[in-house]
């Protein structure tokens, strides 16, 4: 994609989102570094850390409705390709260790030690490397997701069947990775992590630049996402969304344009847990667990399918009343907060949050002219 075409995706509120964006991966590491903690303007390091994994939320959610939103498929696995990207990122974590684990092995990880593994398996070869391991990031979810794709949507298995076979593989997936004999930690998964590119993962300094990064990457895929849907190529999605049958009738390989959009979005969803994994300090099978697909998903239809922005502001607002609510006496109440949320949201606001303040403004807008041309002026309906 061409700078200009980047630029001539964009309008005023994509703009407003990318400054505000770029405005927070900046400010917030200054007040972290630059201030004293006596200061009130002072962000601490724990909170760094907290709005870093909010960002990676974000953009596994901004690649859920590139999918869901624009092209009708709503996956309801896509937690299997965030984990994927946050156990490629682990595996490297771990390989850095070296002698500085329990057991002092130079090759072996800890818990291949404990288990009494005599070699390092295959699929651990080249995550020494900083370069192989981010490609694999890239690599396996995309992978998964491409042949995945191609069986499903060749054999035109859409809506609730497709749905329901991306929980399945998911699940299969989580199942998979609990059994220590695959080589990836079982049940405790990966952690200890030590450095990251010869960084103390647990530097301020590299957890304000990790948060720093992760917002980066979600304005480098929010540009991606808005050249991708206001192309020719946006359109036949939106058409495949709205009329799936009748865009095949018109000629477009509607199989190849699904399993393009699938895969990119896979991409996306594990560079957002390659950037999870280092700023919490750990991954295992939980992260596959169907239940937090679903809830990705509820932030999206919470934001507003179908908007990018919705999808960002979705995962902030759920993930940050998830903190409240599941600290202290509420906790055993946050299940039951996120389910009426879903069913008032889905009840009271089908276009969610962003969908519906572009809907209130733009019956203002009309309701604006339409005085106009009538020479009659009338209150503007309140904020």
């Amino acid at each position: 994609m061409t700078p200009h075409i980047l630029i001539r995706s964009l309008d005023r509120g994509a703009i407003v989102f990318l400054s505000a964006v770029a405005c927070i991966a900046i400010v917030v590491p200054v007040l972290n570094l630059a201030m004293p903690p006596t200061s009130a303007l002072y962000v601490p390091t724990y909170l760094v850390a907290l709005f870093g994994k909010y960002a990676c939320y974000a953009l596994l959610a901004l690649s859920i409705d590139l999918i869901w939103g624009y092209c009708g498929i709503l996956s309801l696995g896509h937690g299997a390709f965030f984990a994927l990207g946050g156990y490629a990122m682990g595996m490297y974590l771990m390989r850095q260790i070296g002698t500085r684990g329990v057991y002092a092995n130079p090759i072996l990880p800890d818990f291949m030690v404990f288990l009494n593994w005599k070699q390092l398996p295959v699929s651990w070869y080249g995550f020494q490397y900083f370069p192989y391991a981010a490609l694999m990031v890239l690599v396996v979810p995309g992978v998964l997701a491409f042949v995945f794709g191609w069986f499903a949507f060749r054999s035109r298995v859409t809506g609730v069947y497709l749905s329901i076979i991306t929980q399945a593989l998911t699940f299969a997936l989580m199942l998979g990775f609990f059994r220590n004999n695959f080589g990836f930690g079982g049940n405790n998964g990966l952690t200890d992590f030590k450095d990251i590119l010869g960084f103390s993962v647990q530097a301020e300094t590299t957890r304000n630049a990790l948060f720093s990064i992760s917002c980066v990457a979600i304005m480098i895929s929010f540009l991606l996402c808005r050249a991708i849907i206001t192309s020719k190529f946006g359109k036949v999605l939106i058409a495949i969304r709205d009329a799936e049958a009748r865009t095949r009738f018109l000629g477009y390989r509607v199989e190849s344009y699904k399993l393009f959009v699938f895969t990119l979005s896979a991409c996306m969803a594990g560079v957002a847990g390659a950037l999870y994994v280092p700023q919490v300090g750990i991954i295992n099978p939980s992260e596959f667990a169907p239940a937090n697909s679903i809830e990705a998903v509820i932030w999206v239809a919470v934001g507003g399918r179908g908007t990018l922005t919705g999808a960002v502001i979705g995962a902030v607002l759920v993930n940050y009343a998830k903190t409240y609510f599941t600290s202290g006496f509420l906790a055993a109440y946050w299940l039951f907060v996120l389910g009426a949320l879903f069913i008032l949201v889905t009840l009271l606001l089908p276009r969610g949050v962003v969908g519906t303040l572009r809907q209130w403004n733009a019956l203002r807008r009309d309701r604006a002219s339409a005085a106009a041309e009538d020479g009659v002026r009338e209150p503007l309906p309140a904020e």
